[in-house]
């Protein structure tokens, strides 16, 4: 049961992390098909996080109440929907529309995904591998949907014909998992505030997840294109190497869980070195030559978007036992503003001398400066810290 459990909320997160960076893997390729400029396919995956982060809070509670599984069907629903939409013609306000009300659907699905796999399954392995699995959804997309463009059959409908097609299968895995357990109830205790979002202590799980989802997804989104333009490579080459900021958060995700799970005393430690990881990899991929140190930089943008994953979401589901999907909805939202801020920003640095590197390198930048919000090993480890202490004691 647990194992169906987990492949099903890990087939919701693919799916959702496939809608994220479809659109971004053929930005140039949008640009001439819709007539607009490229900072206008930016705006796709804008809209997409104004609605995805609105969701969050929402979301969360929805699955505290109805149950994720329940939830997470909504949200496959409304992601095939809304994805025919953006087929009917290639209109940019259509599609910007379309994005919009994807975001719906991407919302409800990360979050009950999580909640999904927590529930059934409590283990921060588990927890890590969903992450992984949503974040590689991201990352196969930037791969693939530039591969699909090239076959001729379905052109730059691409993005949104794969996210049919992707999402359909998930329905299938997440419908063969068990049902929603009845919800039991947690009092909240007394000195804790009665909503998450004045809860200041998810503030800095906040923070380290706006980099190693936001930033990696902002990343993820351009460096394609900057490949192309800065670095003279083909689009099948740019996009295998956009893929790996994101796709290797499919072992990368997984293994922050094993981490939190047996090594809890060098949790802190290591999310402080993916840190440092995430900012010296957006440097070289800044750089957009040679191909190998490119690639270097994309994988250890890959690694670092992925292990802080499990001790954030845990964390942030342990320090709210009362409301733990909505805690992680309101640490989740907050990578969602990056997004929504980032990604048309950096789309704007195209048009400054550089060809975008200099988005890239604010961005590296920002990773850095992280470090001085490092959360603390208690709110990143919890309990599983406090157990292992006392066994050394």
């Amino acid at each position: 049961m647990t194992r169906r459990a987990v492949i099903g909320g890990c087939a919701l997160g693919f799916a959702t992390g496939w809608n994220i960076a479809n659109t971004g893997a053929i930005a140039s390729r949008l640009a001439d098909t819709y007539g607009v400029r490229l900072a206008v396919i930016g705006l796709f995956t804008t809209m997409l996080f104004v609605t995805h982060l609105a969701m969050q809070i929402p979301a969360g509670r929805a699955s505290d109440r109805f149950g994720p599984r329940r939830v997470g069907v909504v949200a496959i629903t409304l992601l095939l929907a809304f994805n025919l939409l953006a087929l009917i013609a290639p209109d940019p306000t259509l599609a910007l529309v379309a994005r919009l009300l994807i975001g719906i659907g991407t919302g409800l699905g990360f979050i009950s995904g999580s909640a999904y796999v927590r529930a059934q399954s409590g283990s921060a392995f588990a927890q890590g591998l969903f992450g992984g699995f949503a974040l590689s959804g991201a990352g196969v997309g930037l791969a693939v949907v530039p591969v699909v463009v090239t076959l001729g059959t379905v052109g730059s409908r691409a993005p949104f014909a794969t996210a049919i097609v992707v999402p359909f299968v998930a329905l299938a895995f997440l419908l063969a998992g068990p049902a929603d357990e009845p919800r039991q109830a947690v009092a909240r205790e007394e000195h804790l505030p009665s909503g998450v979002i004045r809860d200041v202590r998810l503030y800095k799980l906040a923070v380290l997840f706006s980099c190693s989802l936001g930033l990696s997804v902002v990343v993820g989104n351009w460096t394609t294109t900057l490949l192309q333009r800065a670095g003279g490579m083909s689009l099948g080459a740019a996009g295998a190497i956009a893929a790996l900021t994101l796709a290797l958060g499919v072992v990368s995700r997984p293994l922050g869980g094993w981490i939190l799970q047996t090594r809890p005393a060098r949790v802190r430690v290591i999310v402080a070195s993916c840190l440092v990881a995430g900012a010296v990899g957006c440097f070289a991929v800044a750089a957009a030559r040679p191909a190998a140190l490119v690639a270097l930089g994309a994988m250890l943008i890959g690694i670092a978007a992925g292990i802080p994953f499990a001790p954030a979401f845990q964390g942030a589901a342990r320090l709210r036992p009362d409301a733990q999907a909505a805690a992680v909805g309101f640490v989740n939202g907050a990578a969602s503003i990056v997004i929504l801020v980032g990604t048309p920003l950096v789309g704007l640095a195209f048009s400054l001398p550089g060809h975008g590197r200099t988005g890239f390198v604010v961005v590296g930048v920002l990773w850095a400066l992280a470090l001085f919000l490092l959360p603390s090993s208690y709110a990143l480890t919890g309990e599983i810290a406090r157990a292992a202490e006392s066994r050394s004691g």
